[in-house]
């Protein structure tokens, strides 16, 4: 009997992902493709959206008649701040436009000044100004910079509703993709912001649905769900959502390290936000307080010089283990002037290599220099009444000199490190699973390592 799977579409920037999974969420298929950026019509480096694009219908079409496997329902997570125009036939106008690219200043200041100024304005939407990042900002630069393209949009999709419109041919916004850094939505009102209405981009946006909204489809003769598509980070939170009902912190290592606080509904204030703090919406429309550090690439950088200084291999702190000797004489020589330092890099940046005898020594430094700085940003999203516990997951949490110093760090919390196999694709098959699944949520679906302070 073929098994009964749900498929999901993963679109991360560099790893375009297609799973199968079953109803017990174990990953039972899966293919992964890169394709070579193109550059847009400004010479700047883009995904290639007519590669993107062919590949899910190829995909789709594909696992749709493999006879070990019937599929249910179909969803997409992936990477925000970024739109797909499309025109009255479905296709594509313009470009798939890179988030990181500048943006235009001239055209940024207007908008401020217009809109009650930066402050103002990004406190109701609870987006710091991030230019191309806030993605509202891309359809404003469109319609003021390029009318003639501006009028061919019929609609302007989110790359993961671009990727559920490929599915199920039917246009839809989502709120985890609105809801993140985009500029687009007041925090408050809970609605579009006043400026979208006054530019008339709502004309532009398809009616707002539930993100665990789904649309009938037919495929190849086979009855199927389609899911509308959701934000990648959101979606990464739901296994830890559906998993834990007691508050915690999720902290997502990688190139950034994001802390993320699912409790915490205070609003966002001018200080949070000066240091980088915006808010997502979950997909109960819910405010998730975040704050971010980029203490991987940090992590990354140094390594390289640690390891350059004493000759070793880069890998060489992969097998290195936690030494509370070691540790015990960093704390005892932590000055607050090591602290100073803020988001922007950790102490180590500036540190005399020569003064460490071992490379153990050096890098239970630069571990320690991150840990003050992920201090900082963790206390960001505490709520006045803060969670019990801090799950780590990604490449920190598999790094134990990271997990017992954060022990350390927060001694009257519990600190976890957390693994979930493809997070954010699992997300996206949890959220619509009543409508595709008659089987219990697992229980397991997070694996959890606890550390205690090291006495």
């Amino acid at each position: 009997m073929p098994i009964p799977v749900i498929a999901i579409f993963d679109i991360g920037k560099t790893n375009k992902k297609f799973f199968l999974f079953s109803e017990q969420y174990q990953i039972v298929y899966e293919r992964s493709v890169h394709f070579a950026e193109i550059t847009d019509e400004d010479g700047f480096a883009c995904d290639d959206i007519q590669a993107l694009t062919s590949w899910v219908h190829e995909m789709l079409a594909e696992a749709i008649l493999l006879a070990d496997f019937v599929i249910k329902a179909v969803n997409v997570s992936a990477y925000g701040a970024s739109f797909v125009h499309i025109d009255d036939k479905g296709d594509p106008v313009g470009a798939l436009y890179n988030y990181l690219n500048p943006y235009p200043e001239e055209l940024q200041e207007t908008f401020y000044a217009k809109y009650g100024g930066q402050i103002a304005f990004s406190l109701a939407t609870a987006s710091p100004v991030l230019g191309n990042l806030n993605s509202g900002l891309q359809i404003y630069r469109l319609l003021h910079q390029r009318p003639g393209w501006y009028e061919k949009v019929e609609y302007s999709l989110h790359l993961p509703q671009y990727i559920s419109y490929l599915v199920s041919g039917k246009p839809a916004a989502e709120i985890t993709s609105i809801g993140c850094h985009t500029a687009l939505w007041d925090f408050a009102r809970k609605q579009y912001h006043e400026w979208v209405y006054d530019e008339q981009l709502d004309e532009k946006f398809p009616p707002v649905l539930r993100s665990d909204a789904t649309i009938a489809i037919e495929l190849k003769g086979q009855q199927l769900k389609a899911g509308i598509g959701m934000h990648d980070s959101s979606a990464a939170l739901v296994p830890y959502l559906r998993s834990f009902s007691e508050p915690f912190i999720l902290i997502s290592t990688g190139t950034w390290c994001i802390s993320l606080n699912p409790f915490n509904n205070e609003p966002l204030t001018e200080e949070e936000l000066r240091q980088d703090c915006l808010c997502y919406l979950d997909y109960h429309r819910r405010p998730v307080k975040a704050s971010r550090i980029f203490a991987g690439n940090e992590h990354g950088q140094e390594v390289k010089r640690i390891s350059a200084h004493f000759a070793v291999q880069e890998r060489f702190y992969q097998t290195m283990t936690f030494d509370p000797s070691i540790y015990a004489g960093l704390r005892a020589d932590h000055t607050a002037k090591d602290a100073m330092t803020g988001l922007q890099h950790s102490a180590f940046v500036t540190r005399d290599l020569s003064v460490f005898g071992t490379v153990e020594e050096a890098y239970h430094q630069l571990i320690f220099d991150l840990i003050q700085q992920q201090q900082i940003s963790v206390s960001l999203v505490l709520s006045k009444q803060p969670p019990a516990r801090i799950f780590v997951d990604g490449g920190f949490a598999r790094n134990t000199l990271y997990m017992h110093m954060l022990a350390h760090a927060f001694p009257k919390m519990e600190i976890y490190a957390a693994s979930v196999s493809q997070a954010s694709a699992m997300g996206a098959a949890l959220v619509i699973h009543d409508d595709w699944n008659n089987q219990p949520v697992p229980g397991d679906m997070v694996d959890l390592k606890y550390y205690t302070v090291a006495r």
